[in-house]
């Protein structure tokens, strides 16, 4: 399997329109989103609209995915989580559901799921303040993880693109595939 997971700074940051983007220039890779929390209405996988795309866990309530499982009755596993990855040998990109340190159950943080999944980190950020910083922690507890980070998607502006480059030791980038 070759791509890269998709991870944010925070929800609602881009993720899903960078992912758009990947699928788009690449119609060969698989979209996949792991979990998805306030679904529906909020459907990341119609919204990418790529060609394929592998299933995963829906939630109702728009809360943090251990929230959301527990108002079901559900408590998400790391297994179960991967079972539609299972034998997969194509290009994916997989989407993360909120920042790196989301928990999805007890016990389980997205990271888990990345390091897992074993694929290359693009990080999503928006050109706003307060940017570099959670930039900069996320590339922080990647690193603490042995997670291989690929580089940085900066959206909305390059007003932080050179502090991100120079302090986070790292690319901002576009396409990664």
């Amino acid at each position: 399997m070759n791509g890269v997971f998709v991870v944010g700074t925070d929800t609602g940051i881009g993720k899903t329109t960078y992912c758009r983007s990947l699928c788009a220039r690449h119609p060969e890779a698989v979209y996949w989103k792991p979990v998805q929390t306030g679904c529906p209405p909020d459907d990341d996988t119609a919204t990418v609209g790529a060609a394929r795309s592998l299933p995963g866990v829906r939630l109702r309530a728009p809360v943090s995915p251990h929230l959301a499982a527990a108002a079901e009755g559900r408590t998400l596993t790391l297994d179960g989580l991967l079972a539609p990855i299972a034998g997969f040998s194509g290009t994916l990109v997989a989407e993360g559901a909120g920042g790196l340190l989301v928990p999805l159950a007890p016990g389980l943080l997205l990271a888990d799921l990345v390091v897992a999944v074993g694929l290359p980190v693009v990080v999503v950020a928006f050109d706003r303040l307060g940017t570099i910083n959670h930039t900069l922690l996320t590339l922080e507890a990647l690193r603490a993880r042995g997670i291989a980070v690929r580089g940085v998607a900066l959206l909305g502006g390059e007003r932080n693109r050179g502090s991100i480059e120079a302090y986070g030791r790292v690319a901002v980038v576009d396409d990664v595939l």
